[in-house]
């Protein structure tokens, strides 16, 4: 019985087991089925791995496709979930250390390492300012700090704040709008009781 031509429906119906059992006897429909049931928890391992939803969708086509390749290997049929998040273990380890373009430091080390044309006391008025911006931060609420720090040092854009923090665009803006109030109202102290 040639077992890509059965209805869809009947595929739905069968175990994770059934399904990697008939994949491994070149049943593509079967295999489909697979990626259908998977897909989502897939996708969702490989962005909590690489941190970009265009870098974990393609990550996990490239995860499906060395599984379907390599699915003849997998012994136990039942164990097909962890096979598979184990390949999306790897495959991201590999992507993220191949696809390193900057290594992070905190900006104190990175403000000694740059060479500047400024004068010491501009330099040293950048930093005091710095510090006081950094320490009226550390002041203000968990998510007001986490908004900023996304925001002006991480660089994100808005709809990548939107993708992390799982929130609309529009809550976004209005976080930014108020934690910048609120940054400028901790300044404003700061530099009261200066």
């Amino acid at each position: 019985m040639n077992t890509t031509t059965e209805n869809p429906m009947d595929l739905r119906q069968l175990s994770v087991a059934e399904l990697v059992v008939r994949a491994q006897g070149g049943d593509r429909d079967a295999f489909g089925e697979l990626f259908d049931r998977y897909r989502s928890a897939i996708v969702a391992g490989a962005m909590s791995r690489v941190r970009n939803a265009d870098e974990a969708d393609e990550l996990a086509q490239d995860v499906f496709i060395q599984a379907m390749q390599k699915i003849d290997q997998l012994r136990v049929p039942e164990a097909f979930g962890g096979w598979l998040r184990q390949i999306v273990h790897r495959m991201a380890i590999n992507r993220v250390t191949r696809n390193r373009s900057a290594i992070a430091c905190d900006p104190e080390t990175l403000e000694a390492t740059c060479v500047t044309d400024d004068a010491p006391d501009e330099v040293a008025e950048s930093r005091e300012q710095a510090a006081a911006v950094r320490s009226s931060i550390d002041r203000l609420g968990a998510l007001d700090q986490e908004t900023l720090t996304a925001f002006y040092l991480n660089g994100q854009t808005l709809i990548e704040m939107s993708d992390a923090f799982q929130a609309p665009i529009g809550t976004i803006k209005r976080r930014l709008h108020v934690a910048r109030k609120r940054l400028a109202k901790e300044m404003d102290l700061l530099g009261a009781a200066v």
